[in-house]
């Protein structure tokens, strides 16, 4: 148990699953800095930090002074929110990535994994599946300042050589998804559900976008964090795109068998969003070997299923 993992964010709902996956490899120890207090959801085994309002230059240089690896899941915006905020958008986001790559170069790190967006920071497709390659436009304060932080990344790398790798995750999903958050399609949709909440589609069929499985995103993170070349980004995603219409059509029948009815109001479509976002993997698939275990299918009905024995309004 040689090497030493930190994961910034590892608290929250994709860094929980990159935790597990982490712990199932069994030969590495794990440090998670987060905003709660406490962490009560992780293993005993994972030391936790709490960073609640923005980590201290003590606190980063204390940390990766005796860490081997970063994987930094940290944002603090969703894409809803930065329109609302755009300039908040920048300065709650950049300078404090910036500042963990300046830090992160003053020591010998194995690998440091930046987790952008593959859902924001191309903009609209000019086809699909979206291949690394394609031109980024995104059309989102969230996405741009995703691919900003992306591009000091690559500073970092070929300045400094800060083993640095950009992994772009389609849409995750799963079980222990926030609701109502302003991100999150199929965790708020099968709430809405359990709730009998009207929601909303912004078109008659939505949006398409590429869902993962929470536990594929995790996955896909680590192969990354081991096998992937650094300076490079890899797209994360299952390579297959579902409509907002499409994924209500799928959860109807298991919604029937508990006798709930499934409310949509279908508004205009929005100018922001972009139609369709679906992830071309074969990069890191090639590099790491990294493929989906669950298919769309099974990863909704295991959501569906612990929603319902989980969820509380």
């Amino acid at each position: 148990m040689g090497i030493i993992t930190c994961i910034i964010g590892g608290s929250g709902f994709i860094g929980r699953a990159v935790v597990d996956a982490l712990l199932a490899r069994n030969d590495r120890q794990i440090v998670v800095i987060g905003r709660e207090p406490f962490a009560p959801h992780l293993p005993p085994s994972v030391r936790y930090i709490q960073n609640a309002s923005g980590a201290t230059d003590e606190l980063l240089e204390n940390v990766l002074s005796q860490v081997d690896e970063v994987i930094d899941l940290a944002y603090a915006t969703v894409p809803q929110t930065s329109f609302q905020n755009p300039v908040n958008d920048i300065l709650v986001n950049l300078p404090e990535a910036v500042r963990l790559f300046e830090h992160a170069t003053r020591w010998s790190l194995r690998k440091f994994i930046w987790v952008s967006s593959g859902g924001t920071v191309y903009g609209h497709a000019q086809q699909v599946p979206l291949t690394e390659e394609h031109p980024t436009n995104p059309v989102s304060p969230y996405g741009i300042t995703k691919l900003a932080i992306e591009k000091y990344a690559h500073l970092y790398h070929q300045t400094a050589q800060l083993p640095i790798v950009c992994v772009r995750p389609s849409n995750a999903f799963g079980e222990g998804q926030r609701v109502y958050a302003g991100q999150g399609f199929i965790g708020t949709a099968i709430a809405s559900m359990l709730d009998g909440r009207v929601l909303n589609l912004f078109g008659h069929e939505g949006t398409i976008r590429d869902y993962l499985h929470v536990h594929d995103v995790a996955s896909g993170i680590v192969a990354a964090l081991v096998d992937g070349q650094a300076g490079e980004v890899y797209n994360l995603g299952s390579g297959t795109g579902h409509s907002n219409r499409q994924v209500l059509e799928m959860l109807a029948p298991l919604a029937q068998t508990q006798g709930m009815p499934v409310h949509v109001d279908v508004l205009p479509e929005r100018t922001f969003d972009v139609k369709v976002n679906v992830l071309d993997s074969s990069k890191l698939r090639s590099h790491t070997g990294w493929v989906p275990a669950l298919t769309f299918e099974e990863g909704l009905w295991q959501t569906w299923e612990w929603f319902l024995k989980n969820y509380k309004a």
